[in-house]
């Protein structure tokens, strides 16, 4: 029997820190709870029951994420953090009625993608029904600077299309100062203490819990085909790790914010490191919560106050205000991640599914270095530059290959560790030309790019492609982008014969290219 106190459980969702955590906060500063849980739940609607449902580095960079957490709340706030596997309404549910009338708060965040607004619409209602003693928090504005539910429902609210009319809400929302800087909320630091767990509760055993509660970080089973892939990475999951990042990439780099334009950054990453982008690379920690926006977003405006700056689109605030863009889409567009029925999404007819294609394109097979490249990178790391994502989307949709944008999505969506439904979806969208906000479909990347293209691709050493295609690192610069067109000669030296070492490219880029606009113009024609 639990002794009689007052209890409040914080789920930790979506924002895997103490730092600016509004629903932590909240506890801590309430002097009428005595006692708290700390719970995350790994759901197997999101993570498979065997995390099937994601890729080895999104596995490695939440595991070591939920590690950072447990080893951060137990030495800054002296409590320990419980694991559990399971359906996150059931779990709460039995722990609400394993506390009775003990339990007086259930806190956590928001999340905007419809299952995890139809799970917290469910657990909502339970709780009304069956725990009305219980307040039931969802803070908002804790993924994001907005509001999402009460912007998208402001009766003047339009769909933004452009980085104009996201201004627009967010200066309607906000308001700026004197020096017209946008007076977003500012992040609060993380709490100093924490209430204990109730001393007499060991959910490990009790009937109601037991099926579903893990010991520590180390009891969460990883199947061990999986473990052994989970390679070393240059992101290492945990608010530690990002804050550190954002300290090293933004706060102590006041040049390199105040003279950022994201279009300039190099898509190879750092010339001097082929591992480490170019630019922040804080948006893993965003995704996972990891990081506060609120906190990344007053870095950069302290580095910019008094001082010349870019601007949006291209400046770092630019880029932030477009994953509000697209939060505010996803929310408010029907049918966000599909193409039927989907007003963002133009009914462009796309080819048969080619296993062989996609096969090539998801291995780094394709024959087209740039490409190989940047997908193999994304499998072994889990990232990649925004401009190599446009090119290996356009490759694989409107430019060479001609294959559904879904399709694309999907694999991005299991690997990136920055994964995100709403941007996610909204950049394929964008990226695949049928968006109204999407770039015209006629403007098609060079998937073999030379110095000046816009994909800003190193070209001079190719030190990125070298490395992540080592079939390819003893042949001469100039030929790295096109082996194939190499003289013999060129490839016997270098050891590497294209067709037999590294695949001769699987299409003719051009010919490619002028048949798939071709179709394209004739499916908006339709």
């Amino acid at each position: 029997m639990i002794s009689s106190m007052s209890v409040a459980i914080v789920w930790f969702r979506k924002s895997l820190r103490l730092d600016d955590n509004p629903a932590l906060l909240q506890v801590c500063s309430d002097p009428s709870i005595q006692s708290v849980l700390p719970i995350y739940i790994l759901d197997p609607e999101i993570h498979g029951k065997s995390f099937e449902k994601i890729g080895y580095a999104r596995i490695r960079f939440l595991l070591e994420s939920l590690e950072d957490l447990s080893t951060r709340m137990n030495e800054k706030l002296g409590q320990k953090l419980l694991f559990a596997q399971g359906n996150p309404h059931e779990i709460l549910s039995a722990l609400a009625r394993i506390l009775g009338s003990d339990l007086c708060l259930l806190t956590s965040d928001y999340c905007s993608e419809p299952y995890g607004r139809i799970l917290t619409d469910k657990i909502e209602h339970s709780f009304q029904e069956g725990f009305s003693q219980s307040k039931v928090c969802f803070h908002q504005a804790t993924h994001t600077l907005l509001d999402i539910e009460a912007t998208t429902a402001d009766p003047t609210f339009k769909n933004p299309k452009n980085m104009k009319d996201i201004l627009r809400i967010f200066h309607s929302r906000f308001g700026t100062d004197g020096n017209g800087f946008l007076q977003t909320p500012e992040p609060q630091s993380a709490p100093t203490s924490l209430q204990p767990l109730p001393g007499d509760f060991d959910p490990l055993t009790h009937p109601e819990t037991a099926r579903f509660f893990i010991s520590d970080i180390s009891g969460i089973w990883v199947p061990p085909s999986l473990k052994e892939s989970m390679v070393p990475s240059p992101f290492k999951g945990g608010e530690t790790e990002g804050l550190d990042r954002l300290k090293r990439k933004v706060s102590q780099q006041t040049d390199f914010v105040n003279s950022f334009r994201k279009p300039k950054t190099f898509s190879t990453n750092d010339p001097a490191n082929p591992l480490e982008p170019s630019t922040t690379g804080l948006s893993p920690y965003l995704s996972v919560g990891c990081l506060s926006v609120r906190r990344l977003w007053k870095e950069v405006e302290a580095c910019n106050r008094g001082c010349e700056h870019t601007q949006p689109p291209e400046s770092l605030h630019g880029q932030l205000l477009f994953r509000e863009m697209f939060y505010l889409l996803s929310r408010s567009v029907p049918n966000w991640d599909q193409d039927l029925d989907n007003p963002m999404c133009k009914p462009i007819h796309w080819g048969e599914k080619d296993e062989n294609k996609l096969e090539a394109w998801t291995n780094g097979d394709t024959g087209f270095p740039f490409i190989d490249a940047m997908m193999r990178q994304l499998e072994a790391t889990g990232w990649m530059h925004h401009l190599g994502r446009h090119a290996v989307s356009c490759f694989l949709t409107r430019g060479q290959l001609w294959q559904h944008w879904k399709t694309g999505r999907d694999l991005f969506e299991r690997n990136l560790i920055d994964s995100d439904w709403a941007l996610n979806n909204a950049n394929w969208l964008w990226l695949s030309g049928v968006a109204p906000f999407s770039m015209p479909y006629f403007r098609l990347y060079n998937p073999c790019p030379d110095g000046k293209s816009s994909l800003n691709a190193e070209t001079s050493t190719a030190r990125f492609i070298k490395h992540w295609i080592p079939e390819l690192k003893d042949f001469p610069a100039k030929y790295v982008y096109e082996p194939h067109l190499a003289p013999q000669s060129a490839q016997a030296e270098a050891k590497c014969i294209i067709g037999s070492d590294y695949p001769n490219p699987i299409v003719d880029r051009k010919e490619a290219a002028k048949q798939n606009l071709a179709k394209f113009k004739a499916s908006l024609q339709a």
